[in-house]
């Protein structure tokens, strides 16, 4: 059903008892043409753009508990363009130019209000740095205004403009186009319109570990059985470390230091090119007596117990290392259920 003013009148004619579900509580397949492991903002968006796009409808999307309850339930809703970085300001425009047409595009209301943004300026130093920021969001096409103290406060009279203030306000940087987007609602939108285009919408199935054939993934072991695919994509915000399971390291001798950022490669291989993956990073443990670290390897799991040796040429060290647990102390969780 597609939405509009008039099938909001004939539903409340009808006692608003004909209404559809948003989308299909799918049981997942035993295969897809791609997985995407997280039902937030992102990972519905990569499903939807997928099919509508590229044409790829037998797509799975697997989320461990309910659609939006994890970070897009929770996020600031703060939708923007005042970014300065080379490439982030052209990737941010394009964003809320879709942002600005999204409601339509899904046949879903997710409340985009462009109610403007001020970021206020304090210091001289962040009045430099905000114009720098305006100069480049104008040198890009975007739309950015800087304004200075009195005429912020005639639009902003009830701000605490007295210099006994905490924070001084001295001015601020201004993008009218910026806004807020309910974030709860963005989900629901993207699980409707991806379910429209034939994309499985899997709750509460729980992505365990991955298939592998070699080095290659070919697929998700999950709470509800396996499910194999060519194409797996995660995203799962702060939990992608966990889901692509570092590895623990640990120098096999415990008093040589561990360096983030070397390079992991097996015992006996030549250290070049990129490796198996790289420690991400490194401390010493007064609990257990030695240099410890977490990275990221290829095949983790199955290297348990066997070494590899971190490269870091810059500092000119090769450290062997014993791959193990990425949870140091009680991995098995027995301290904390006693």
């Amino acid at each position: 059903m597609r939405y509009s003013a008039f099938a909001l009148l004939r539903q409340a004619l009808a006692g608003h008892r004909g209404w559809p579900r948003a989308w299909r509580d799918a049981a997942p397949k035993p295969a897809y043409d791609a997985i995407v492991v997280g039902g937030g903002g992102h990972g519905l968006a990569s499903a939807y753009y997928l099919a509508k796009e590229h044409g790829l409808r037998n797509v799975a999307v697997l989320e461990k508990g309910w659609i939006g309850g994890g970070n897009t339930g929770r996020n600031t809703t703060i939708i923007r363009t005042n970014y300065m970085i080379e490439g982030n300001t052209d990737f941010y425009e394009f964003s809320l130019k879709l942002w600005e047409a999204l409601s339509r595009d899904l046949n879903y209301n997710i409340m985009v209000s462009q109610r403007g943004q001020y970021n206020l300026v304090h210091s001289d130093a962040q009045m430099e740095a905000a114009t720098r920021r305006g100069n480049l969001m104008r040198l890009n096409g975007i739309d950015a205004e800087l304004l200075d103290r009195e005429t912020l406060r005639e639009r902003l009279p009830l701000l605490d403009w007295s210099q006994s203030a905490r924070f001084p306000i001295l001015g601020a940087l201004y993008q009218g186009r910026a806004g807020t987007a309910r974030h709860d609602a963005v989900a629901w939108g993207y699980a409707r319109g991806a379910d429209r285009l034939g994309v499985d919408i899997v709750q509460n199935c729980e992505v365990t570990g991955f298939l592998r054939e070699g080095a290659r993934v070919v697929g998700v072991e999950t709470a509800r059985g396996e499910i194999r695919a060519p194409k797996v994509g995660i995203a799962v915000a702060g939990h992608s470390g966990e889901l692509a399971r570092k590895a623990g390291l640990r120098s096999v001798s415990p008093q040589q230091r561990i360096r983030t950022g070397a390079i992991l490669f097996d015992e006996g291989q030549a250290a070049k090119g990129h490796g198996l993956g790289h420690v991400s990073s490194a401390t010493f443990s007064p609990a257990l007596g030695g240099h410890i670290a977490l990275g990221f390897l290829a095949e983790a799991d199955r290297r348990k117990g066997r070494r590899v040796v971190a490269h870091s040429p810059v500092h000119g060290e090769a450290t062997p290392l014993e791959v193990v647990d990425p949870v140091f102390v009680d991995p098995e969780g027995a301290r904390v259920r006693a």
